[in-house]
């Protein structure tokens, strides 16, 4: 990650056509992209601008969701909001508007990998965002927010999701619970066993599968709970 060196003037028209705005505080601008690691003797990074951004970023994808998917049951919209605004996505779209370029970072930070390196770009990009509602308010950065996050949430109503997966993460959302898999009977002949699993989640009446295999069946029994709990629609699953 080589970090451009960039007066505050030219950082603010770098990112005018990323964000849609220019920058007045360039001050402000220089903050929201600097890391702990080279904040220097002003003691100025983006950590605080994080925290913010972060809100500002569940608030617009939050409303985005709830007005997109009238019908989708809490637990269905808290799944699609978390795959929105988790760290691989941010770091994705940092990365699609050119961001890591721009943070200022330590030597020792900038050739760091793998998590770690997607933390830093997701928190630069959270700290970005609060920037622009600082400056131009909520207009501003829910404008920016919807260039890159509203196609984002259009796949995903397309896109099919692993059943065992979703349920996992609606579990610890609803229920502070992991699924727990149990085979209930294994029927059929040894080349073409049938298999019967039962999944349950905290205090969630238990969901039924069958299938041709352990998989196949876990797989029938998370969708059939999730389904009954309103968090998928039958449209939902293929």
């Amino acid at each position: 990650m080589a970090t451009r060196k960039l007066t505050g003037e030219a950082l603010a028209v770098e990112l005018k056509s990323v964000t849609g705005h220019l920058f007045r505080d360039h001050a402000r601008l220089r903050r929201a992209l600097t890391h702990a690691s080279a904040r220097g003797s002003t003691g100025s990074d983006y950590e605080r601008l994080e925290f913010l951004g972060d809100r500002v970023l569940g608030l617009v994808i939050a409303d985005l969701l709830f007005n997109a998917y009238p019908d989708a049951a809490e637990g269905e919209l808290s799944l699609r909001l978390n795959a929105l605004v988790n760290a691989e996505t941010l770091a994705e779209i940092a990365e699609e508007i050119g961001l890591p370029n721009l943070i200022h970072a330590g030597g020792e930070i900038r050739s760091m990998e793998g998590r770690k390196r997607v933390n830093l770009r997701a928190d630069a990009l959270e700290s970005l965002i609060a920037a622009l509602y600082l400056e131009g308010g909520i207009e501003a950065a829910q404008n920016f927010i919807l260039r890159y996050w509203e196609p984002r949430s259009k796949a995903l109503r397309e896109a099919r999701r692993d059943a065992k997966t979703a349920l996992q993460e609606w579990g610890h959302q609803a229920a502070a619970a992991t699924p727990i898999y149990a085979m209930e009977s294994r029927e059929g002949p040894d080349h073409d066993p049938v298999f019967t699993i039962s999944v349950t989640i905290g205090e969630f009446e238990p969901g039924r599968g069958v299938g041709r295999s352990k998989r196949e069946a876990e797989q029938a029994a998370a969708t059939a709970l999730l389904l009954r709990e309103g968090v998928w629609e039958k449209k939902d699953v293929q």
